[in-house]
């Protein structure tokens, strides 16, 4: 697959971002964890990973803004484009010696999506895409699945933990789904869930609570893999509101309907 000089420079940067974190994965399933806990050697992490990307991204396109997990908001002289990035998303996995997290590089032009990068270093999985030129794992095309019966399909959610997320509501949606569909999966990065959607791997997702570096690469992955992605509400605002529902078109449109259902009478 041909990619642009941009997408080149999210991969690099994305790849020697993972070579840190696959480093520092170790670590943590020796338990070889900093003397101030496996908490905060995670944080560190994280922070060594975003600085990576951060001086990669800004070496190669100085002017651009960021919007980042750690650093949050950084200001650039090029209004037009901003760079949306998770050096870690699935902190937990991570922590926990789970090879599901990844990092999540997105980039903005005009208040527009044009490029994703989502990569699993403990897999070794490059999961990428670019407006109008599809998406791929490393060299393959990726589609979206192709069942259209709830019945038949697995979804992919994000369940709210403790001090996260409304839990009543979302085990109304979970009874909800888990009467119509064949599974539910929980993989715990929000980035990888949207990835395994656009590659057919889950039928579908939905979540809520989360933040615009979350979701900004898998929003595109999965429009260029033939799918489609709304707000709960079947809008368009997914990186302000914080919730995201997948799949083909059809699952998409039954994830939607039986997410506004009351509880199921008894």
């Amino acid at each position: 697959m041909a990619r642009s000089a941009l997408l080149n420079v999210m991969v690099q940067a994305a790849m020697k971002a993972g070579r840190s974190l696959a480093r520092d994965f170790g670590e943590v399933q020796n338990l070889q964890v900093s003397l101030k806990g496996p908490g905060d050697y995670v944080s560190q992490a994280d922070r060594k990973a975003e600085e990576v990307i951060h001086a990669e991204l800004s070496r190669a396109r100085p002017g651009y803004a960021f919007l980042m997990e750690e650093r949050g908001v950084v200001e650039g002289e090029d209004e037009q484009h901003r760079w949306i990035v998770d050096p870690l998303d699935g902190t937990t996995n991570f922590l926990h010696g789970l090879p599901m997290f990844s990092i999540s590089i997105a980039l903005e032009r005009q208040g527009q999506i044009v490029a994703g990068v989502i990569y699993n270093p403990a897999m070794d999985e490059l999961y990428t895409a670019e407006r109008g030129g599809g998406a791929f794992l490393n060299d393959r095309r990726l589609r979206v699945a192709g069942r259209n019966k709830l019945a038949d399909t697995v979804i992919g959610t994000g369940i709210p933990h403790l001090g996260r997320g409304h839990h009543g509501n979302y085990l109304i949606e979970l009874r909800n789904v888990m009467a119509e569909t064949a599974g539910i999966r929980r993989i715990g990065s929000a980035a990888l869930d949207l990835a395994y959607v656009a590659a057919g791997r889950l039928d579908g997702f939905w979540e809520e609570s989360l933040s615009p570096w979350d979701i900004a690469a898998g929003i595109l992955m999965i429009r260029e893999a033939g799918g489609f992605v709304s707000d709960k509400s079947g809008g368009q605002e997914m990186l302000d509101s914080g919730t995201i529902v997948a799949g083909n078109e059809a699952v998409h449109r039954a994830l939607l309907k039986t997410l506004k259902k009351p509880l199921p009478a008894k």
